[in-house]
């Protein structure tokens, strides 16, 4: 499972030009599923992903994770796109994304679990829908987390 972080000021996600989710300050959340995903990566990421000091503190400084920040929130939106291949030719590869079958099932337990340890709700995409994503991103901060590489 492989996410995409940004701290930002404010975000949304559109479907067909109607509003589906928005938040102010907070984090925008891609999720990216593959085939291999477990429960085990799910809760791994949720915690890092919660406890990723990346707010500023009373002095200015990055020290504060978004479950600090009393009305910070996150938008989460799957996206297939983060699991491409890029290594032969230019034409990405997404045969590593997981099928609906696979990946609905994970993208629903994700946003549970997230939802249940932030303690707020978690605003979301429609999985699979052809989503306009808007956002302004704030520093910029940009974190790419990979569940199984661990780093």
């Amino acid at each position: 499972m492989r996410l995409v972080i940004q701290r930002v000021s404010e975000a949304s996600v559109s479907i067909g030009g109607t509003l589906k989710a928005a938040i102010g300050k907070g984090l925008m959340v891609l999720v990216g599923i593959e085939d291999a995903d477990t429960n085990e990566d799910i809760e791994w990421l949720c915690g890092k992903l919660l406890r990723l000091r990346i707010f500023d503190d009373a002095d200015g400084v990055m020290n504060l994770p978004v479950t600090d920040v009393t009305d910070a929130g996150i938008l989460v939106v799957s996206q297939f796109t983060l699991m491409a291949s890029t290594r032969k030719g230019n034409r990405p590869s997404y045969l590593r994304a997981s099928k609906p079958d696979i990946a609905v099932p994970l993208y629903e337990r994700f946003i549970a679990r997230l939802t249940t340890d932030f303690g707020r709700p978690v605003a979301t995409g429609v999985f699979g829908a052809d989503m306009q994503v808007a956002l302004v991103n704030d520093g910029p901060v940009t974190i790419i987390i990979d569940s199984h590489l661990r780093e």
